[in-house]
């Protein structure tokens, strides 16, 4: 049944690339190819779905905001990070200034934008750049099961050079006091987090553990605390999809997270799931490069709203 509907999914939506366009303003992501398309579920029975390219390597870029959240809450503390950002939506993009500058007295409105999840960043444990990326490094790694996950040195230097608008972004922060330290310390750890490599699995399994409220089903063990899990999935249907996420709730109703990379992770929450064959919690990892104007994969967001739907897993 499952695999029936993913060969479904992967005829129907890979077409829809066409419509989109890869992040050309990240040099090094302009000449990735626009009609890659992949998918993989992981439940916590074990099971594992997947198909098409879902074994590529992408850089998840934004989708690291994820665990740039949520290593900000176990190193400093829900009620610091609350102090300095905000949990409410945005009708603005992701990189916004102006949205920063007038809305919200300086703060961030939320840690899935980019100002948010910079402050984010300032309040991980480490003071070099270098002490930041391995603490991130190391969740990402813990949380999708894969000790492989690395950084994409290519598209690290690309964005390095060339993103004048996050700088804007951080110096402004460090003028109004949510953010202190070195400004450039902070900006390469983050360009070098956003550079994180992952596959469809990876993203899945990743999705799979907050669905479990940070229990991995694979070792076992408790890899962050239950209330952390289930504040990072409050957050991301009112911002993990930036200025769409009021659409994405309404059409597929699950906690979900892009990046335009083209990546995609969605978690189905264990009350939830249990049709057509597929029992218990699931995560779900999609990459489709081509994004559509809001900088979600295009091809990607289809695939998930279809495969929400047939399978009714809407948490509304």
């Amino acid at each position: 049944m499952i695999e029936a509907l993913f060969d479904e999914i992967i005829k129907t939506c890979s077409p829809v690339a066409k419509s989109g366009e890869v992040a050309s303003y990240i040099p090094a992501l302009q000449d990735v190819d626009p009609f890659q398309f992949g998918i993989s579920v992981a439940d916590n029975h074990g099971k594992i779905y997947s198909a098409g390219d879902s074994d590529v390597r992408f850089s998840i870029q934004s989708i690291s905001k994820v665990f740039i959240f949520t290593c900000a809450l176990i190193d400093s503390g829900v009620s610091r990070v609350l102090e300095r950002v905000s949990i409410e939506p945005t009708s603005d993009s992701f990189n916004s200034i102006i949205s920063l500058e007038l809305k919200n007295s300086g703060k961030p409105l939320n840690p899935m934008i980019n100002a948010g999840a910079i402050a984010c960043l300032a309040l991980i444990a480490g003071e070099s750049s270098q002490e930041k990326v391995r603490r991130v490094l190391a969740i990402a790694r813990d949380v999708s099961g894969n000790r492989m996950v690395d950084i994409d040195e290519n598209v690290y230097l690309s964005e390095k050079i060339t993103d004048s608008r996050n700088r804007a972004l951080a110096y402004y922060m460090k003028s109004t006091g949510i953010i202190a330290g070195d400004v450039e310390t902070l900006l390469d750890a983050y360009f070098r987090i956003c550079s994180i490599r992952m596959d469809c699995l990876d993203l899945a399994k990743t999705a799979l553990l907050y669905a479990g409220n940070g229990m991995s089903h694979y070792s076992g063990g408790q890899v962050f605390c239950a209330d952390i899990a289930r504040l990072v999935k409050a957050t991301m249907p009112m911002c993990g999809m930036y200025d769409e996420s009021g659409r994405v709730a309404a059409s597929v109703g699950l906690p979900t997270k892009s990046g335009v990379g083209g990546g995609i992770l969605s978690i189905v929450p264990e009350h939830r799931a249990g049709v057509h064959g597929m029992n218990g919690a699931m995560g779900i990892g999609i990459y489709g490069p081509a994004l559509n104007a809001k900088g979600s994969s295009i091809a990607g967001l289809n695939a998930l709203e279809m495969f929400s739907q047939r399978l009714k897993l809407s948490i509304f």
